[in-house]
């Protein structure tokens, strides 16, 4: 496995417990800084505008929100560390952010859906999280 670099998205958000529920909810509740957002959309190569709509807000609610440094509403904090840890995990089992991103838009199951179709929910970033664990263990996705 790939020692992770410097600008690993473990390292980048390494304050943001995301890899324990009653941590991530306790972020979420309080609401993350809209800082969050833009930095992440940075590391994983996301157009800001698309990372907006995929946590459901316009873009120019975040920007509103970056503007006023508002925190973010615990909704959308919470999907937001969500997408962060299944990068952290995607990055890790995948050994990049491109081969991750890669494997988010490729067809699977047998389908045409793609697993970034999934992610505008926190219940298919969960879903997506689960399929990784199954690769990560050797069983066909």
């Amino acid at each position: 496995m790939p020692a992770a670099s410097s600008s690993s998205i473990s390292n980048r958000f390494k304050s943001l417990r995301t890899d324990n529920r009653y941590l991530l909810t306790s972020h979420a509740r309080s609401g993350l800084a809209s800082k969050v957002f833009y930095d992440f959309a940075d590391a994983i190569k996301m157009p800001e505008k698309k990372l907006a709509s995929i946590i459901n807000l316009s873009s120019r609610t975040i920007s509103n929100y970056k503007e006023k440094k508002k925190k973010l509403e615990p909704i959308y904090s919470e999907h937001l560390l969500k997408l962060i840890a299944l990068y952290k995990k995607g990055e890790d089992i995948f050994g990049n952010i491109d081969e991750f991103n890669y494997w988010l838009n490729k067809p699977f199951w047998n389908s045409g859906v793609k697993p970034v179709d999934w992610i505008s929910t926190s219940g298919g970033v969960d879903l997506i999280s689960e399929e990784i664990d199954k690769m990560a263990q050797g069983y066909p996705v």
